[in-house]
């Protein structure tokens, strides 16, 4: 049977609730970087504002930031920091109509399922779960998102320290599965450390055994990359042919490298400056309609904040937004819900084995 994305339901705005709601108050921002009091933050979720008699949706929106009235109608959902004076910013801190804010958290929810609007999220998952029929369900999405969607995968570095998770990567951003990347500058340096030495960190990507005075390898890998000046140039003086950042330069897929302060180097193309860096990963983000984040509890915190739950299409179709996070650690897959920002589905597994086992079953390895 063929993927089908769920039906959007809109809400009801004959219902009384909407009709005899006011129209949403404003403020002007009195100064860039400032909202005004009583401001009202967003959610991940399709949230409406009554605006001159008319609900309207906030369509590019994103948790914890405010909503600004633009000259033209259009609602803006703009990180507080980034208001401009003058901004027309609304308030409100009710959800159900009563300042004329309205969330649906519930739009996509099938006919005869529960239609009651909560603020809630499906309850963690463990090791002992079955992730059988979340693969299956994955492959069918992953093969609708290939022709129909954008497929952007966050990644931390674990996967750069595996011959088999760097060849299943490949092969899936080669045959179309990857259509953005974000991760830091580890994940880059030691995917190409292995590209150019066969090593991670200093140890073999096959055999796991450290080479003589491998504790080199990486500090010369990023000191080679930033001499060709970056990292596509390095790829070409050094005739690299394999890999993640390999695939993805020869495939155009695009790229945000975001640093921390314990980075080496860094390579050339990784953003230092952490709010550069989330602007960035959020431009890449608005165009995400499935994200899978894997091995790094920080970039996943981060995008899950910034992802919405669903996405306005140019045909003005309401699709869901997926959100997977898949980590080892119960506590990192967890955490994501337990902020309260995106009902995402987890699975607790080595991300090693979880893009061998995609890879295998979207036929891309054997």
């Amino acid at each position: 049977m063929a993927f089908k994305l769920p039906e959007y339901h809109h809400p009801d705005f004959t219902q009384p609730m909407f009709v005899n709601a006011p129209d949403v108050k404003f403020e002007e921002a009195e100064m860039d970087g400032v909202a005004p009091e009583y401001y009202h933050s967003t959610s991940m979720y399709p949230e409406y504002f009554k605006i001159n008699g008319k609900w309207v949706l906030a369509e590019e929106s994103r948790m914890d930031s405010s909503v600004v009235i633009c000259d033209d109608g259009h609602l803006a959902v703009v990180e507080n920091r980034n208001l401009k004076k003058g901004d027309k910013v609304i308030l409100g801190r009710s959800e159900k109509a009563e300042e004329g804010i309205y969330m649906h958290c519930n739009g996509f929810t099938a006919e005869g399922e529960d239609l009651d609007d909560q603020f809630v999220f499906r309850q963690g998952r463990s090791r002992e779960t079955s992730y059988a029929r979340d693969y299956d369900n994955l492959f069918e999405l992953l093969r609708h998102e290939r022709e129909h969607g954008n497929i952007v995968w966050v990644m931390g570095p674990a996967f750069s320290f595996d011959y088999d998770a760097r060849a299943a990567m490949q092969a899936l951003v080669e045959n179309g599965y990857a259509h953005g990347l974000m991760a830091g500058n580890a994940l880059a340096t030691h995917d190409l450390e292995g590209a150019l030495l066969h090593t991670a960190l200093g140890q073999d990507i096959y055999t796991q055994k450290s080479q003589p005075n491998g504790h080199y390898n990486h500090l010369d890998v990023i000191n080679k990359v930033r001499r060709s000046g970056s990292i596509p140039q390095f790829i070409e003086d050094y005739k690299i042919d394999n890999g993640i950042i390999y695939s993805c330069v020869k495939n155009g897929v695009p790229m945000v490298l975001t640093g921390s302060i314990r980075d080496d180097g860094p390579m050339p193309e990784v953003i230092g400056d952490a709010y550069r860096g989330q602007t960035e990963m959020r431009g890449l983000v608005r165009g995400a309609t499935t994200v899978i984040c894997l091995a790094t509890m920080l970039h996943t915190i981060a995008t899950g904040n910034m992802t919405p739950s669903f996405r306005v299409m140019p045909d003005g179709q309401i699709r869901p937004v997926y959100l997977y996070t898949v980590d080892a650690d119960e506590f990192v897959v967890n955490k994501l819900l337990d902020r309260g920002s995106l009902s995402a589905t987890t699975i607790v597994t080595n991300v090693q084995d979880f893009i061998a086992i995609v890879a295998k079953g979207l036929g891309v390895m054997k």
